[in-house]
């Protein structure tokens, strides 16, 4: 396939190379975008240096097959005509076109097949927290429908981008010289602390970022009444968010019939020996593939209730891998070169 990756300076885009590069995906010519501080750049793909083009409202997309775009919501709202006027597929990494109707969602062990009607050639990739939850919740969701979830998420500073990991460390380093930290990239300090809000609070005193979890877990789940209350929290990790979460089904789900399901699941790990210490954590999940999850137990709260722990690498599953399995999916169905 012909691929091109816009926004290939940053964390996302620079993990879309490793991605692209470590599943030995069929590429033919690779092209690479930015924005003008970054055009000329050039990065390395299977022992060739690809340099970095100015993204332009040119021709520069004819030819591609699939474009793979992290560069945030106004680019991707502005180039989207650019980039799929030629026919290639958009797989699209920020919140811009997540809740148009005309533009599936998609998470491919949870609905892949929402991906092979993409009417304006633009498929979704949904919000990281999003993406390792419903991976999580699907095999749930096949033994008893769900009907509520509360989730509770501890996100790394990799969701901030490459610029809010590099915080961290240096406040951590700072702070270690006594000298004072300086907060750019976070609302307060990071380093030795945990921030109760990410995104910006609505009307309703939830962050975007929470109301992400709620709108697009539906979506992807063709559950509209699918009750998700969050409260997402920023946590003193570099990379792999954590979530704890809870969900009360139709009919009762034991913690044998659970864990079974999780161990058989596409995408889930099952790391669960409590008395053996095992659960999943985000030191051992960084640059790995798969959500995995642990302490699995029955809600004391709720006779129809489990709840279970789920962890897992914020820029590969919760973005760029993602997208790169969403593009093999189309390709297994025949829907893009193989």
């Amino acid at each position: 396939m012909n691929v091109a990756i816009v926004g290939a300076s940053g964390a996302v885009g620079q993990e879309f190379i490793k991605v692209l590069e470590q599943l030995d995906f069929p590429v033919d010519d690779l092209r690479l975008f930015g924005s003008s501080r970054s055009a000329g750049q050039s990065y390395v793909f299977k022992n060739k240096d690809y340099a970095v083009r100015e993204l332009c409202d040119n021709d520069d997309f004819k030819g591609i097959d699939v474009a793979f775009v992290s560069a945030g919501g106004d680019t991707s709202k502005r180039y989207a005509e650019t980039i799929t006027r030629h026919g290639a597929i958009m797989i699209d990494n920020s919140s811009a076109f997540r809740m148009c109707d005309d533009v599936p969602l998609v998470v491919p062990e949870v609905n892949g097949d929402d991906a092979l009607n993409a009417p304006r050639g633009i498929i979704a990739n949904p919000n990281c927290t999003t993406i390792q939850m419903v991976v999580a919740l699907a095999p749930i969701d096949r033994l008893s429908r769900i009907r509520r979830v509360h989730v509770a998420t501890y996100q790394a500073a990799s969701g901030a981008g490459a610029l809010a990991m590099k915080e961290l460390e240096d406040q951590a380093r700072a702070i270690s010289q006594d000298d004072e930290p300086k907060v750019e990239r976070f609302a307060y300090q990071l380093a030795y602390n945990v921030i109760p809000h990410i995104d910006v609070f609505q009307d309703n005193d939830y962050t975007r970022e929470e109301m992400k979890m709620f709108f697009e877990t539906r979506k992807i789940m063709h559950s509209p009444d699918i009750e998700v209350s969050a409260t997402c929290v920023r946590v003193p990790v570099l990379r792999a968010h954590s979530e704890a979460i809870w969900v009360e089904t139709e009919q009762p789900i034991s913690v044998e019939a659970a864990r079974e399901a999780f161990a058989k699941a596409p995408g889930v790990e099952l790391v669960d020996s409590p008395a053996e210490k095992k659960y999943p954590m985000p030191l051992f999940a960084a640059d790995l593939d798969p959500v995995y999850v642990g302490r699995v137990r029955r809600d004391l709260a709720n006779d129809r209730g489990l709840a279970f722990w789920a962890v897992s690498d914020q820029i590969r599953k919760g973005a760029a891998l993602n997208a790169v399995q969403i593009a093999l999916y189309m390709s297994e169905k025949g829907r893009l070169k193989k």
